[in-house]
């Protein structure tokens, strides 16, 4: 494909630095970063732009991992083994995703973000402070499931997974949404690491663009971890509602046809 004009280089930049603020305050950027890069390159295959997109992605989820760590100092006896299954589970995921059809996804994601988005807004008290559920093993091997389980799925497609990854923090293991996020964070970075780790070999990275919305992506989650910590988790609360029932309404609207 020809090199994009400054004018969509712009509007990537632009995406990408929205992208890496809403996910670093409570995941999902891919929903907005993703959509921006199948405006901005028509004639891209779809395997590029999911390379692309984790290419761009990685920057935005180190730099707020490491604001959120130095601020939060979130527990990394959970954090590091649900990681590190997390990585495992997006080398699978995105060996499988390259041979299934991206819209097969649409359906299933609108119904788990239905079911997220109206169970946080029914439990007014879910995550405004952690009361940890499970202990021990038992706790460390269930974030560890989750990380399993929402790391395939980050590789094979990934729009929503730091929504996911905060939803089932909260609602699974009790923490609030500021520590969720915090440990989504460092979660987030090794899915996105999996799934490079067999997009980048293959080339399908396309490195201007890449580097474009990779440093916009940097700036943004530096910002938005800064925001989701001065904030505090009521904030966060606030906008996972919000960015959640955006994504339902977006995602919702194309399986119905009112737009693309």
């Amino acid at each position: 494909m020809s090199d994009p004009s400054l004018t969509t280089l712009a509007f990537l930049a632009l995406a990408a630095f929205a992208a890496g603020w809403i996910d670093a305050v409570v995941g999902g950027g891919g929903l907005v970063q993703l959509p921006a890069l199948l405006v901005g390159l028509p004639a891209a295959t779809p395997a590029q732009l999911l390379a692309t997109n984790k290419f761009g992605s990685i920057f935005g989820t180190a730099t707020s991992a490491v604001t959120y760590y130095r601020r939060v100092r979130p527990d990394l006896r959970t954090a590091l083994p649900m990681a590190a299954v997390a990585y495992a589970g997006s080398v699978g995921g995105a060996l499988v995703g390259l041979h299934i059809p991206k819209a097969a996804f649409n359906p299933v994601v609108l119904v788990l973000l239905v079911v997220v988005g109206a169970y946080t807004l029914l439990r007014p008290d879910l995550g405004r402070e952690s009361i940890r559920r499970f202990h021990g093993h038992q706790h460390v091997g269930l974030a560890m499931l989750t990380g399993l389980v929402i790391g395939a799925y980050d590789g094979a497609l990934g729009p929503g997974t730091g929504s996911f990854l905060v939803f089932t923090l909260v609602g699974l293991l009790g923490y609030s949404f500021l520590e969720s996020s915090a440990k989504a964070k460092i979660a987030n970075f090794a899915t996105n690491l999996g799934a490079l780790t067999v997009f980048a070999p293959m080339g399908l990275v396309l490195v201007k663009v890449a580097l474009v919305i990779a440093g916009a992506n940097l700036v943004g989650g530096y910002v938005g971890a800064r925001t989701a910590v001065a904030r505090g988790s009521g904030f966060v609360r606030a906008l996972f509602i919000t960015i959640v029932s955006a994504f339902v309404v977006k995602i919702g609207g194309s399986l119905v046809g009112w737009w693309a």
